[in-house]
């Protein structure tokens, strides 16, 4: 998915913990371009904090009745040193890249695409889908790993009892028995948390870990603190187990990881180590640069999207805590 900014009830923590000790990011409302355009809501990057783990892009959208709003279609466009994964809950997207690889992303099927040193692809809403809903996200790559060829990976996740009124689908990473075999270059868990009412669960994590907790449907509190449908709770590492206590039937999304200590510059669809790198790939985009390839058999409104002006302020770095000017 592409990046169109330039610029509940549960318990995820010990029950003695506080409100005070959950951050809870606020979504805001992101079009994903054209006036028929499915908006999305947005809740990482943040102004307030740009990483959990080395998650460092959360968009969750639906139900999107797509005979209104036309669905998705994003036509090609660049990435550069991050990782997206595509999950859905309703609907199938049609998925090209410049690698060659055309894939259909379905509800409990995980698709990542590993962009490293540049690819481009394709999002399409199926002709048969009529909800879509589900979350998009990156994973931004360590430098050392950062200029890596490019691929995709699939992987149909089984849907697990874990405990009594609870069921998982472990999508990347670990979490309760299940392991997934999704490669990433730093430690991550990504899992879809089913939890029927009056459920309470608690799950060993690492504590080297910090954790999200994104409600989907449902209600429930989080450590003590009310979280509605879309916001984003966040624990930082340190606990070795997490409290879920669902009130209603629930579906969440779990996500976790080591803290990303390193600095990036985020913009657009591209993640480098400086200002003058994003320049390049930009110029790179924007010249049909090798790097980036060909997305063969899109037939979509464009035939590309272009970037972006760059800002009229000079990009800084930003690490996990935000903060950073220039976006």
């Amino acid at each position: 998915m592409t990046n169109t900014d330039a610029r509940t009830e549960f318990a995820l923590c010990p029950d003695q913990a506080h409100p005070d000790a959950v951050q809870i990011l606020q979504p805001r409302l992101v079009p994903l371009g054209g006036p028929r355009a499915m908006t999305v809501r947005r809740t990482l990057p943040h102004r307030e904090r740009s990483f959990v783990g080395a998650w460092c892009f959360v968009d969750h959208y639906g139900p999107d009745e797509v005979s209104s709003t036309g669905g998705m279609d994003v036509p090609p466009h660049p990435h550069t040193g991050l990782q997206t994964v595509s999950w859905l809950f309703d609907g199938e997207i049609e998925h090209r890249d410049s690698t060659g690889v055309h894939a259909t992303v379905a509800p409990g099927e995980v698709n990542l695409m590993t962009a490293g040193q540049g690819i481009a692809h394709s999002e399409v809403s199926t002709a048969t889908t009529t909800t879509l809903r589900g979350v998009q996200l990156w994973v931004v790559l360590p430098a050392a790993d950062r200029h890596v060829t490019a691929g995709f990976e699939r992987y149909a996740v089984p849907l697990a009892e874990v405990a009594p009124g609870v069921r998982a689908r472990v999508f990347v990473g670990e979490l309760a028995g299940q392991v997934s075999p999704i490669h990433t270059f730093t430690p991550l868990t990504g899992a879809e948390i089913h939890l029927d009412a009056g459920t309470r669960w608690t799950v060993e994590v690492s504590p080297e870990h910090e954790h999200a907790l994104l409600i989907d449907s449902g209600s429930a509190t989080l450590c003590g603190a009310a979280l509605a449908e879309g916001e984003l709770g966040i624990v930082d590492a340190g606990r070795r187990e997490l409290s879920l206590v669902a009130r209603e039937d629930t579906r969440a999304l779990l996500l976790g990881g080591t803290p990303f200590e390193e600095e990036v510059v985020m913009w657009w669809n591209f993640i480098a180590a400086t200002h003058q790198e994003i320049e390049l790939v930009r110029e790179q985009w924007q010249e049909h640069a090798a790097r980036f390839g060909e997305v063969p058999g899109y037939s979509g409104k464009s035939s590309r999207l272009p970037a972006p002006p760059m800002p009229g302020v000079r990009l800084r770095p930003r690490g996990s805590r935000g903060d950073s000017p220039g976006r």
